[in-house]
């Protein structure tokens, strides 16, 4: 060999849009292309940008692979750079045509440090050399793999393992499941946040709870979404409960979670629960009148199968169904995140229940974009949510069942907005 490295600058056109846009599977995909071409991996650090694209590099003991893709032009240029001779940089670029499903690939090799050019001295690095070589060890690979949830202006990324513990791309959307450093086991879908291990609580137990205590005749529940099954475990906590349905459109998120997250699933078994795969709006449609003292409304964002589940026709259908004495509990966005959504659905609400039946009121999630998220408690004639309270049952029940986000402070403070979200409601 007559230079110092081999440097190979390579373009992929024709790859698949879908595997350049995936983190995970362009890092690993790097990562393993690294290492059958001879290479030792110290560490890969892989970013998604808005609105698609990534952007990574994987460091080696000989150099380092970098790459950016532009999946709306199904395209990728690749960085090879090798040290030595000990790598085949064309190795890698062989691996990573296929792994990106490329029509075809151009690359221009170039020698660096080329030997004819130079001219060597000896470095004397005296009683350090000796120092060095007794301290060699095999290298640690580390890896750096962000999940990004994001719209045009706002990005939240959140550090993880690398490999999904679950993927697929089901009739209706893409579920996955990341193992993240800061939050546990997360459930996402088509790359939107749906929970954490470390912060479902939050969301579980104050879309659940506030009305739960509020109302403690409520039996007959129905759960639209919810397929982790985090709400139906709040539920089943309450002892008065007699049935619970859950209607979730997806099969997929519900064996994902029973699959990897066993502390939001163990009451999907639960001999009260009725599991119905299917569509929550055509069952809601179809469901008797008066037939539900409470329904919680547990859906993503309002984007592809959930889209429905914000319309007016959907909860003119779901007050229908509602008891006399009945509620509602929905997830309702977040005020900066997706303020129309927001805004809309507490509108629609009034225009359905009442003005005076319609509470909004806040919890804190770190794991969703902002960490303000919003939640509406309609009623068709049950309690207040603030003076229906029965301040002592409450606290005792909170103690008893160990919830880690809900209490009787809590439950107040959430329905003490701020000036700015008072001043969107009113608009």
């Amino acid at each position: 060999m007559n230079s110092l490295g081999r440097h190979i600058l390579v373009e992929f056109f024709g790859c698949s849009a879908d595997i350049l846009n995936d983190v995970p599977l362009i890092e690993s995909s790097m990562v393993g292309a690294a290492t059958d071409a001879g290479a030792t991996v110290i560490s890969s650090v892989f970013h998604h940008f808005s609105p698609f694209g990534v952007s990574g590099v994987v460091v080696i003991q000989e150099s380092h692979l970098a790459i950016h893709t532009w999946p709306e032009y199904r395209y990728a240029a690749v960085d090879l750079f090798t040290c030595g001779d000990t790598v085949n940089p064309w190795i890698s670029f062989d691996k990573l045509k296929g792994a990106f499903k490329a029509d075809y690939g151009s690359a221009l090799e170039m020698n660096r440090g080329q030997l004819e050019l130079l001219e060597r001295i000896d470095v004397d690095l005296g009683d350090l050399r000796d120092e060095a070589t007794n301290k060699l060890v095999t290298p640690k690979q580390s890896r750096s793999v962000w999940f990004t949830d994001k719209n045009d202006d706002i990005a939240l990324s959140i550090r993880h393992r690398g490999d999904r513990l679950f993927r697929e791309k089901s009739p209706y959307q893409t579920v996955e499941i990341f193992d993240t450093f800061a939050y546990g086991k997360m459930l996402t879908i088509d790359s939107m946040v749906m929970c954490s291990e470390k912060d479902e609580n939050a969301y579980h137990e104050m879309i659940i709870h506030v009305p739960m205590l509020l109302n403690p005749t409520f039996k007959v529940v129905l759960v639209i979404g919810g397929g982790d099954g985090g709400s139906v475990r709040e539920i089943l906590r309450h002892p008065q409960v007699e049935r619970v349905t859950m209607v979730e459109i997806d099969e997929a998120v519900v064996r994902a979670s029973k699959e990897v997250l066993p502390s939001l699933s163990g009451a999907l078994e639960d001999p009260k629960l009725d599991l119905r795969i299917e569509d929550g709006i055509a069952f809601v449609a179809n469901a008797p009148d008066a037939s539900y003292d409470l329904i919680v409304i547990d859906s993503s964002d309002p984007v592809g199968p959930s889209e429905g589940l914000f319309s007016t026709a959907f909860y003119e259908q779901v007050y229908r169904c509602l008891k006399p004495g009945g509620a509602i509990a929905a997830q309702s966005e977040s005020p900066r995140f997706n303020q129309p959504a927001f805004v809309d659905i507490h509108q629609c609400l009034k225009g359905i229940f009442g003005a005076d039946q319609v509470f909004c009121y806040l919890a804190f999630i770190p794991t969703y974009p902002t960490g303000m998220w919003s939640f509406n408690y309609a009623t068709k004639g049950a309690a207040h949510p603030i003076q229906g309270m029965d301040a002592a049952r409450s606290e005792s029940f909170a103690i008893a069942h160990d919830l880690q986000y809900y209490n009787v402070g809590i439950h107040q403070a959430a329905f003490a907005l701020p000036t700015f979200v008072q001043t969107m409601l009113k608009g």
